[in-house]
Parts: structure tokens; sequence; C-alpha cells
């Protein structure tokens, strides 16, 4: 009868009254409910009385805080899938509980041990499977408080985490990791880059100015390549928010989601194939008919073979010595990058595994800055509790080849320029087997500089 009661209540003003938000506001609307009910004849004042006795109770959501906002995601979906059928059907999700909950307590920690210190007041996660099936989803500090989902709804600037999608363009166009581009003052349009640290380096490679996210190298690049396909390539990669083609662009100010963001980068955990975030595994009616069942291989390959390679050693790299240090997971092999938007309102960290590809933001929602914080330092360090609470019972595996699937891919590369035998691996290859043969190192990606050097 309170239950009952107490859902009447919330039809009035279902914010104020829900039992989520204020428990005791929504048993005393239920309260008022059940004396409205007396005075209309439906129950007894004995009936009322014994009701008020046993108020209603929230329950647990199996062991999770926040699993709720993977749910409204999934039944913000349902209707595509389920249009003109009136059955009651049973979802399966991609879920997987254990993740999940290491997922809220990792944001949880973070946010409860430094969110006040350094003006920090939400953040999100999304880990995906590399076929892009979502694992586990944080959409804010609280869905009591706030049920807007961060991981999916909120868009706000990746800052340098757009930046290897600039970098893979550079590659798709001639560069190669040891290509060198020079870093100091420039202006395109009026506009001028500056870098984090307010110095110069001059000559950098395309590896260290990556792990190192330089800016003006990340606007050079943008500028060589062309914006145009810099923004062809980022939609190729599954990311589906609008770009601005403003110089700035290489620099991460167009808004994104977290989850297109992170499913961007699913393909250098995969070798090399596109996915589409998903949380629905299979739909079936009360009776067994199925109405939709996923395909986690349907879609083609968007990132050449060895410009997989390339990425994941550059990106292997911001972990081992660039601004990504407070993310390492000791021997296992990972990579990512880090991203920090203007006035230090957004922090990001997106990095994978051959298991796991994990997104987090950090900020608020009222845009105010947080105090200094870099996708380096917090999300990073989330991302980092996460990743290997979650590893821990699987073995260390190194990142895809991108050759591992090339054999049998049967898809036409991304442009026109790589439709015959790679010469580049075939002479790296004869490097390396030089450099083991007499112990020289360094030889292994010579033929990248060889081959594939740029003009200026």
């Amino acid at each position: 009868m309170t239950d009952a009661a107490l859902l009447a209540g919330l039809l009035k003003a279902p914010t104020r009254y829900a039992p989520t938000s204020n428990l005791k506001l929504s048993r005393r609307r239920a309260g008022q409910v059940l004396t409205n009910m007396v005075d209309a004849g439906y129950l007894s004042p004995a009936q009322a009385d014994a009701a008020r006795r046993r108020p209603a109770r929230l329950a647990t959501l199996g062991g999770t805080r926040d699993a709720q906002y993977f749910v409204d995601w999934v039944i913000g979906q349902l209707p595509e899938f389920t249009d003109g059928l009136y059955d009651d059907v049973i979802v399966r999700t991609t879920l997987d509980t254990g993740l999940q909950k290491l997922a809220e307590g990792a944001m949880a920690r973070a946010l409860e041990r430094d969110g006040g210190r350094l003006k920090v007041a939400q953040g999100a996660l999304v880990a995906l499977d590399p076929t892009g099936a979502v694992k586990a989803m944080v959409g804010g500090r609280s869905y009591a408080k706030s049920q807007f989902n961060r991981a999916v709804q909120a868009r706000r600037q990746p800052g340098s985490a757009f930046k290897p999608f600039v970098y893979l363009a550079a590659l798709e166009n001639g560069y190669a990791p040891g290509s060198m581009v020079r870093d100091a003052p420039v202006t395109f349009d009026g506009w001028k880059p500056r870098n984090f640290s307010g110095t110069y380096r001059g000559n950098v490679t395309l590896k260290r100015a990556l792990a190192d996210s330089i800016n003006t190298v990340a606007v050079r690049l943008s500028e060589h390549v062309g914006r145009d396909k810099v923004i062809a390539l980022v939609h190729r990669m599954g990311v589906a928010s609008p770009m601005k083609a403003h110089p700035s662009l290489a620099l991460g100010t167009s808004e994104v989601t977290l989850l297109e963001m992170t499913g961007a980068f699913a393909p250098f955990a995969n070798s090399g194939f596109a996915v589409a975030p998903e949380a629905i595994l299979e739909i079936r009616t009360r009776d067994g008919r199925a109405v939709f069942r996923r395909d986690a291989g349907a879609a083609g390959r968007v990132v050449r073979p060895r410009h997989v390679d390339q990425m994941n050693q550059m990106m292997t790299e911001v972990l081992a010595t660039g601004t990504g240090r407070a993310a390492r997971l000791g021997r296992r092999p990972a990579a990512g990058k880090t991203g920090t938007s203007q006035k230090f309102r957004d922090g990001w960290f997106i990095g994978y595994t051959a298991d796991l590809v994990t997104g987090v933001w950090m900020g608020n929602d009222d845009d105010s800055p947080m105090r200094k914080v870099t996708g380096g330092k917090l999300p990073a360090r989330v991302w980092q509790d996460f990743m290997h609470r979650a590893l821990a019972s699987r073995p260390a595996r190194a990142l895809p080849s991108g050759y591992a699937t090339a054999s049998r891919d049967q898809q036409a590369p991304p442009s026109g320029r790589d439709t015959g035998i790679d010469v580049t691996v075939v002479v790296n290859e004869v490097f390396r087997w030089i450099s083991e043969a007499t112990g020289i190192k360094g030889l292994e990606n010579l033929a990248d500089i060889i081959i594939e050097q740029p003009d200026p």
C-alpha cells in the first residue's frame, strides 16, 4: 500500500519527490496521499495508519550504486529495436557487473580523496572490450543526485586526447614516428598555439612530440596534412560529433562525448577495425523469439596494419616516458593519451591494453576550472586504478599487431596509397634481422625514416 502511495505521490513533482533524491520528503508525500484516500473514502483511518507504520524502502541495485546510468542508456535504445512490438522482452546486455563495481570504486575513491582539494565535482568512465561492447559505465558522481549521464550526454573539449587522430592522419600522408618536425612559434590564420611548458625544443620526432604532447607540432601536422583530412579521419574512426575546421582543431577544441572518443581509440587495440560502442547483446520475447542479436564482427578495417603498429608504438611511449606516466600498468603493455582543455576545465585520459579500452573524463558541470588538474594527473590515476584491478586476473598480453588480421582482412584500405606490398615493412624486417645479428640497437624502424620522411 505504501509503495503505491509513494508512486502516486510522484505525479505532482517527480524530481522533487523521488525517493532516490529525498526519501524523507517522498514518504511525507506518500502520507498525504494516504490521508487523501481516507478523505475520499477509499481507505479507512485504520488502514491508512497501518500503511504509515510500514513506509516504503529503497532497494539496492545488484551491488552497484551507479549502474543505473548504463540501464538508462540501454532503455533509451530499446525503441529502435522493438518498434511495433507489444510483447514483453528480455534484454541481455554487455555489462560486466564486476568491472562496473571496480569502475564505480575507482571514481568514488578519487573524488572523495581529491575532489574537494582539486575543485573537481564530477567524473565519468567508460570501459569497452576491443569489439566495442561496453563493460562498465560511470555517468557521474551520484545517480541519486543527478541522472545526467556525463559519459554519453555531455559534450566536452578533449584537449590533447584528440591528438592521436592528427598523428594518424600524418602517418597516412607520408610521415613516420621518426619523422622530424619543428617545435617553434608558429601562426595560422592569426592564431598562435602555445606549448603547455611555455618552451620550444626545435626539431623533434613525431614519437617524442606525441609522448610529450607538444602543441605546435600537432598544429603543424594538422595544417600540413589538411584540416579536412583530419576531420574525415576522426569521423571514420567513429566520432559523430561535428568538428570545427579552425587551426585549433588539432588541440581538441571541438566538443565530443566520452563514449564516442573511447570507441574511436578501439581500433588501436583491435588491429585496426571500427567499432560502435554497444550495450545490447540480445533481445528476446518471453517465448524465446529472437528480436535482435549483436554481430561484433560487422565493421570493416579503418586503420592500415602498419599505422596500427606505429600508433601503438607512439602511444606506448606516452605512458612510458611522456605525459601519461601516472597511468603505467607495470609490465602489462598499455598505451593511451592525456588531454586537458583550456584553463583546466576538462581532464581526460583514454587508454587501452589488449583486453580493455577505457576512457576517463573529470571536470565540473558548470564548466568552472579545476585546480590545475591535467589529464596526466587525476584522470590518469583513476584509469590506472581501474585498469590495474580490472585486469589483475588476466595475463599480460602484447598490444595486437595490425598485421595479425591483415591476411584475412578483405576490406579495402582507407585510401589508395597502400594497395600493394608494404615496402617499408619489408625493409624494416630486414633491418630487424640485421639488428639481431649484429647487436646494433635502433635499426628496427629505420625504414620509416629512410622511405617515408616527408618534405619539411
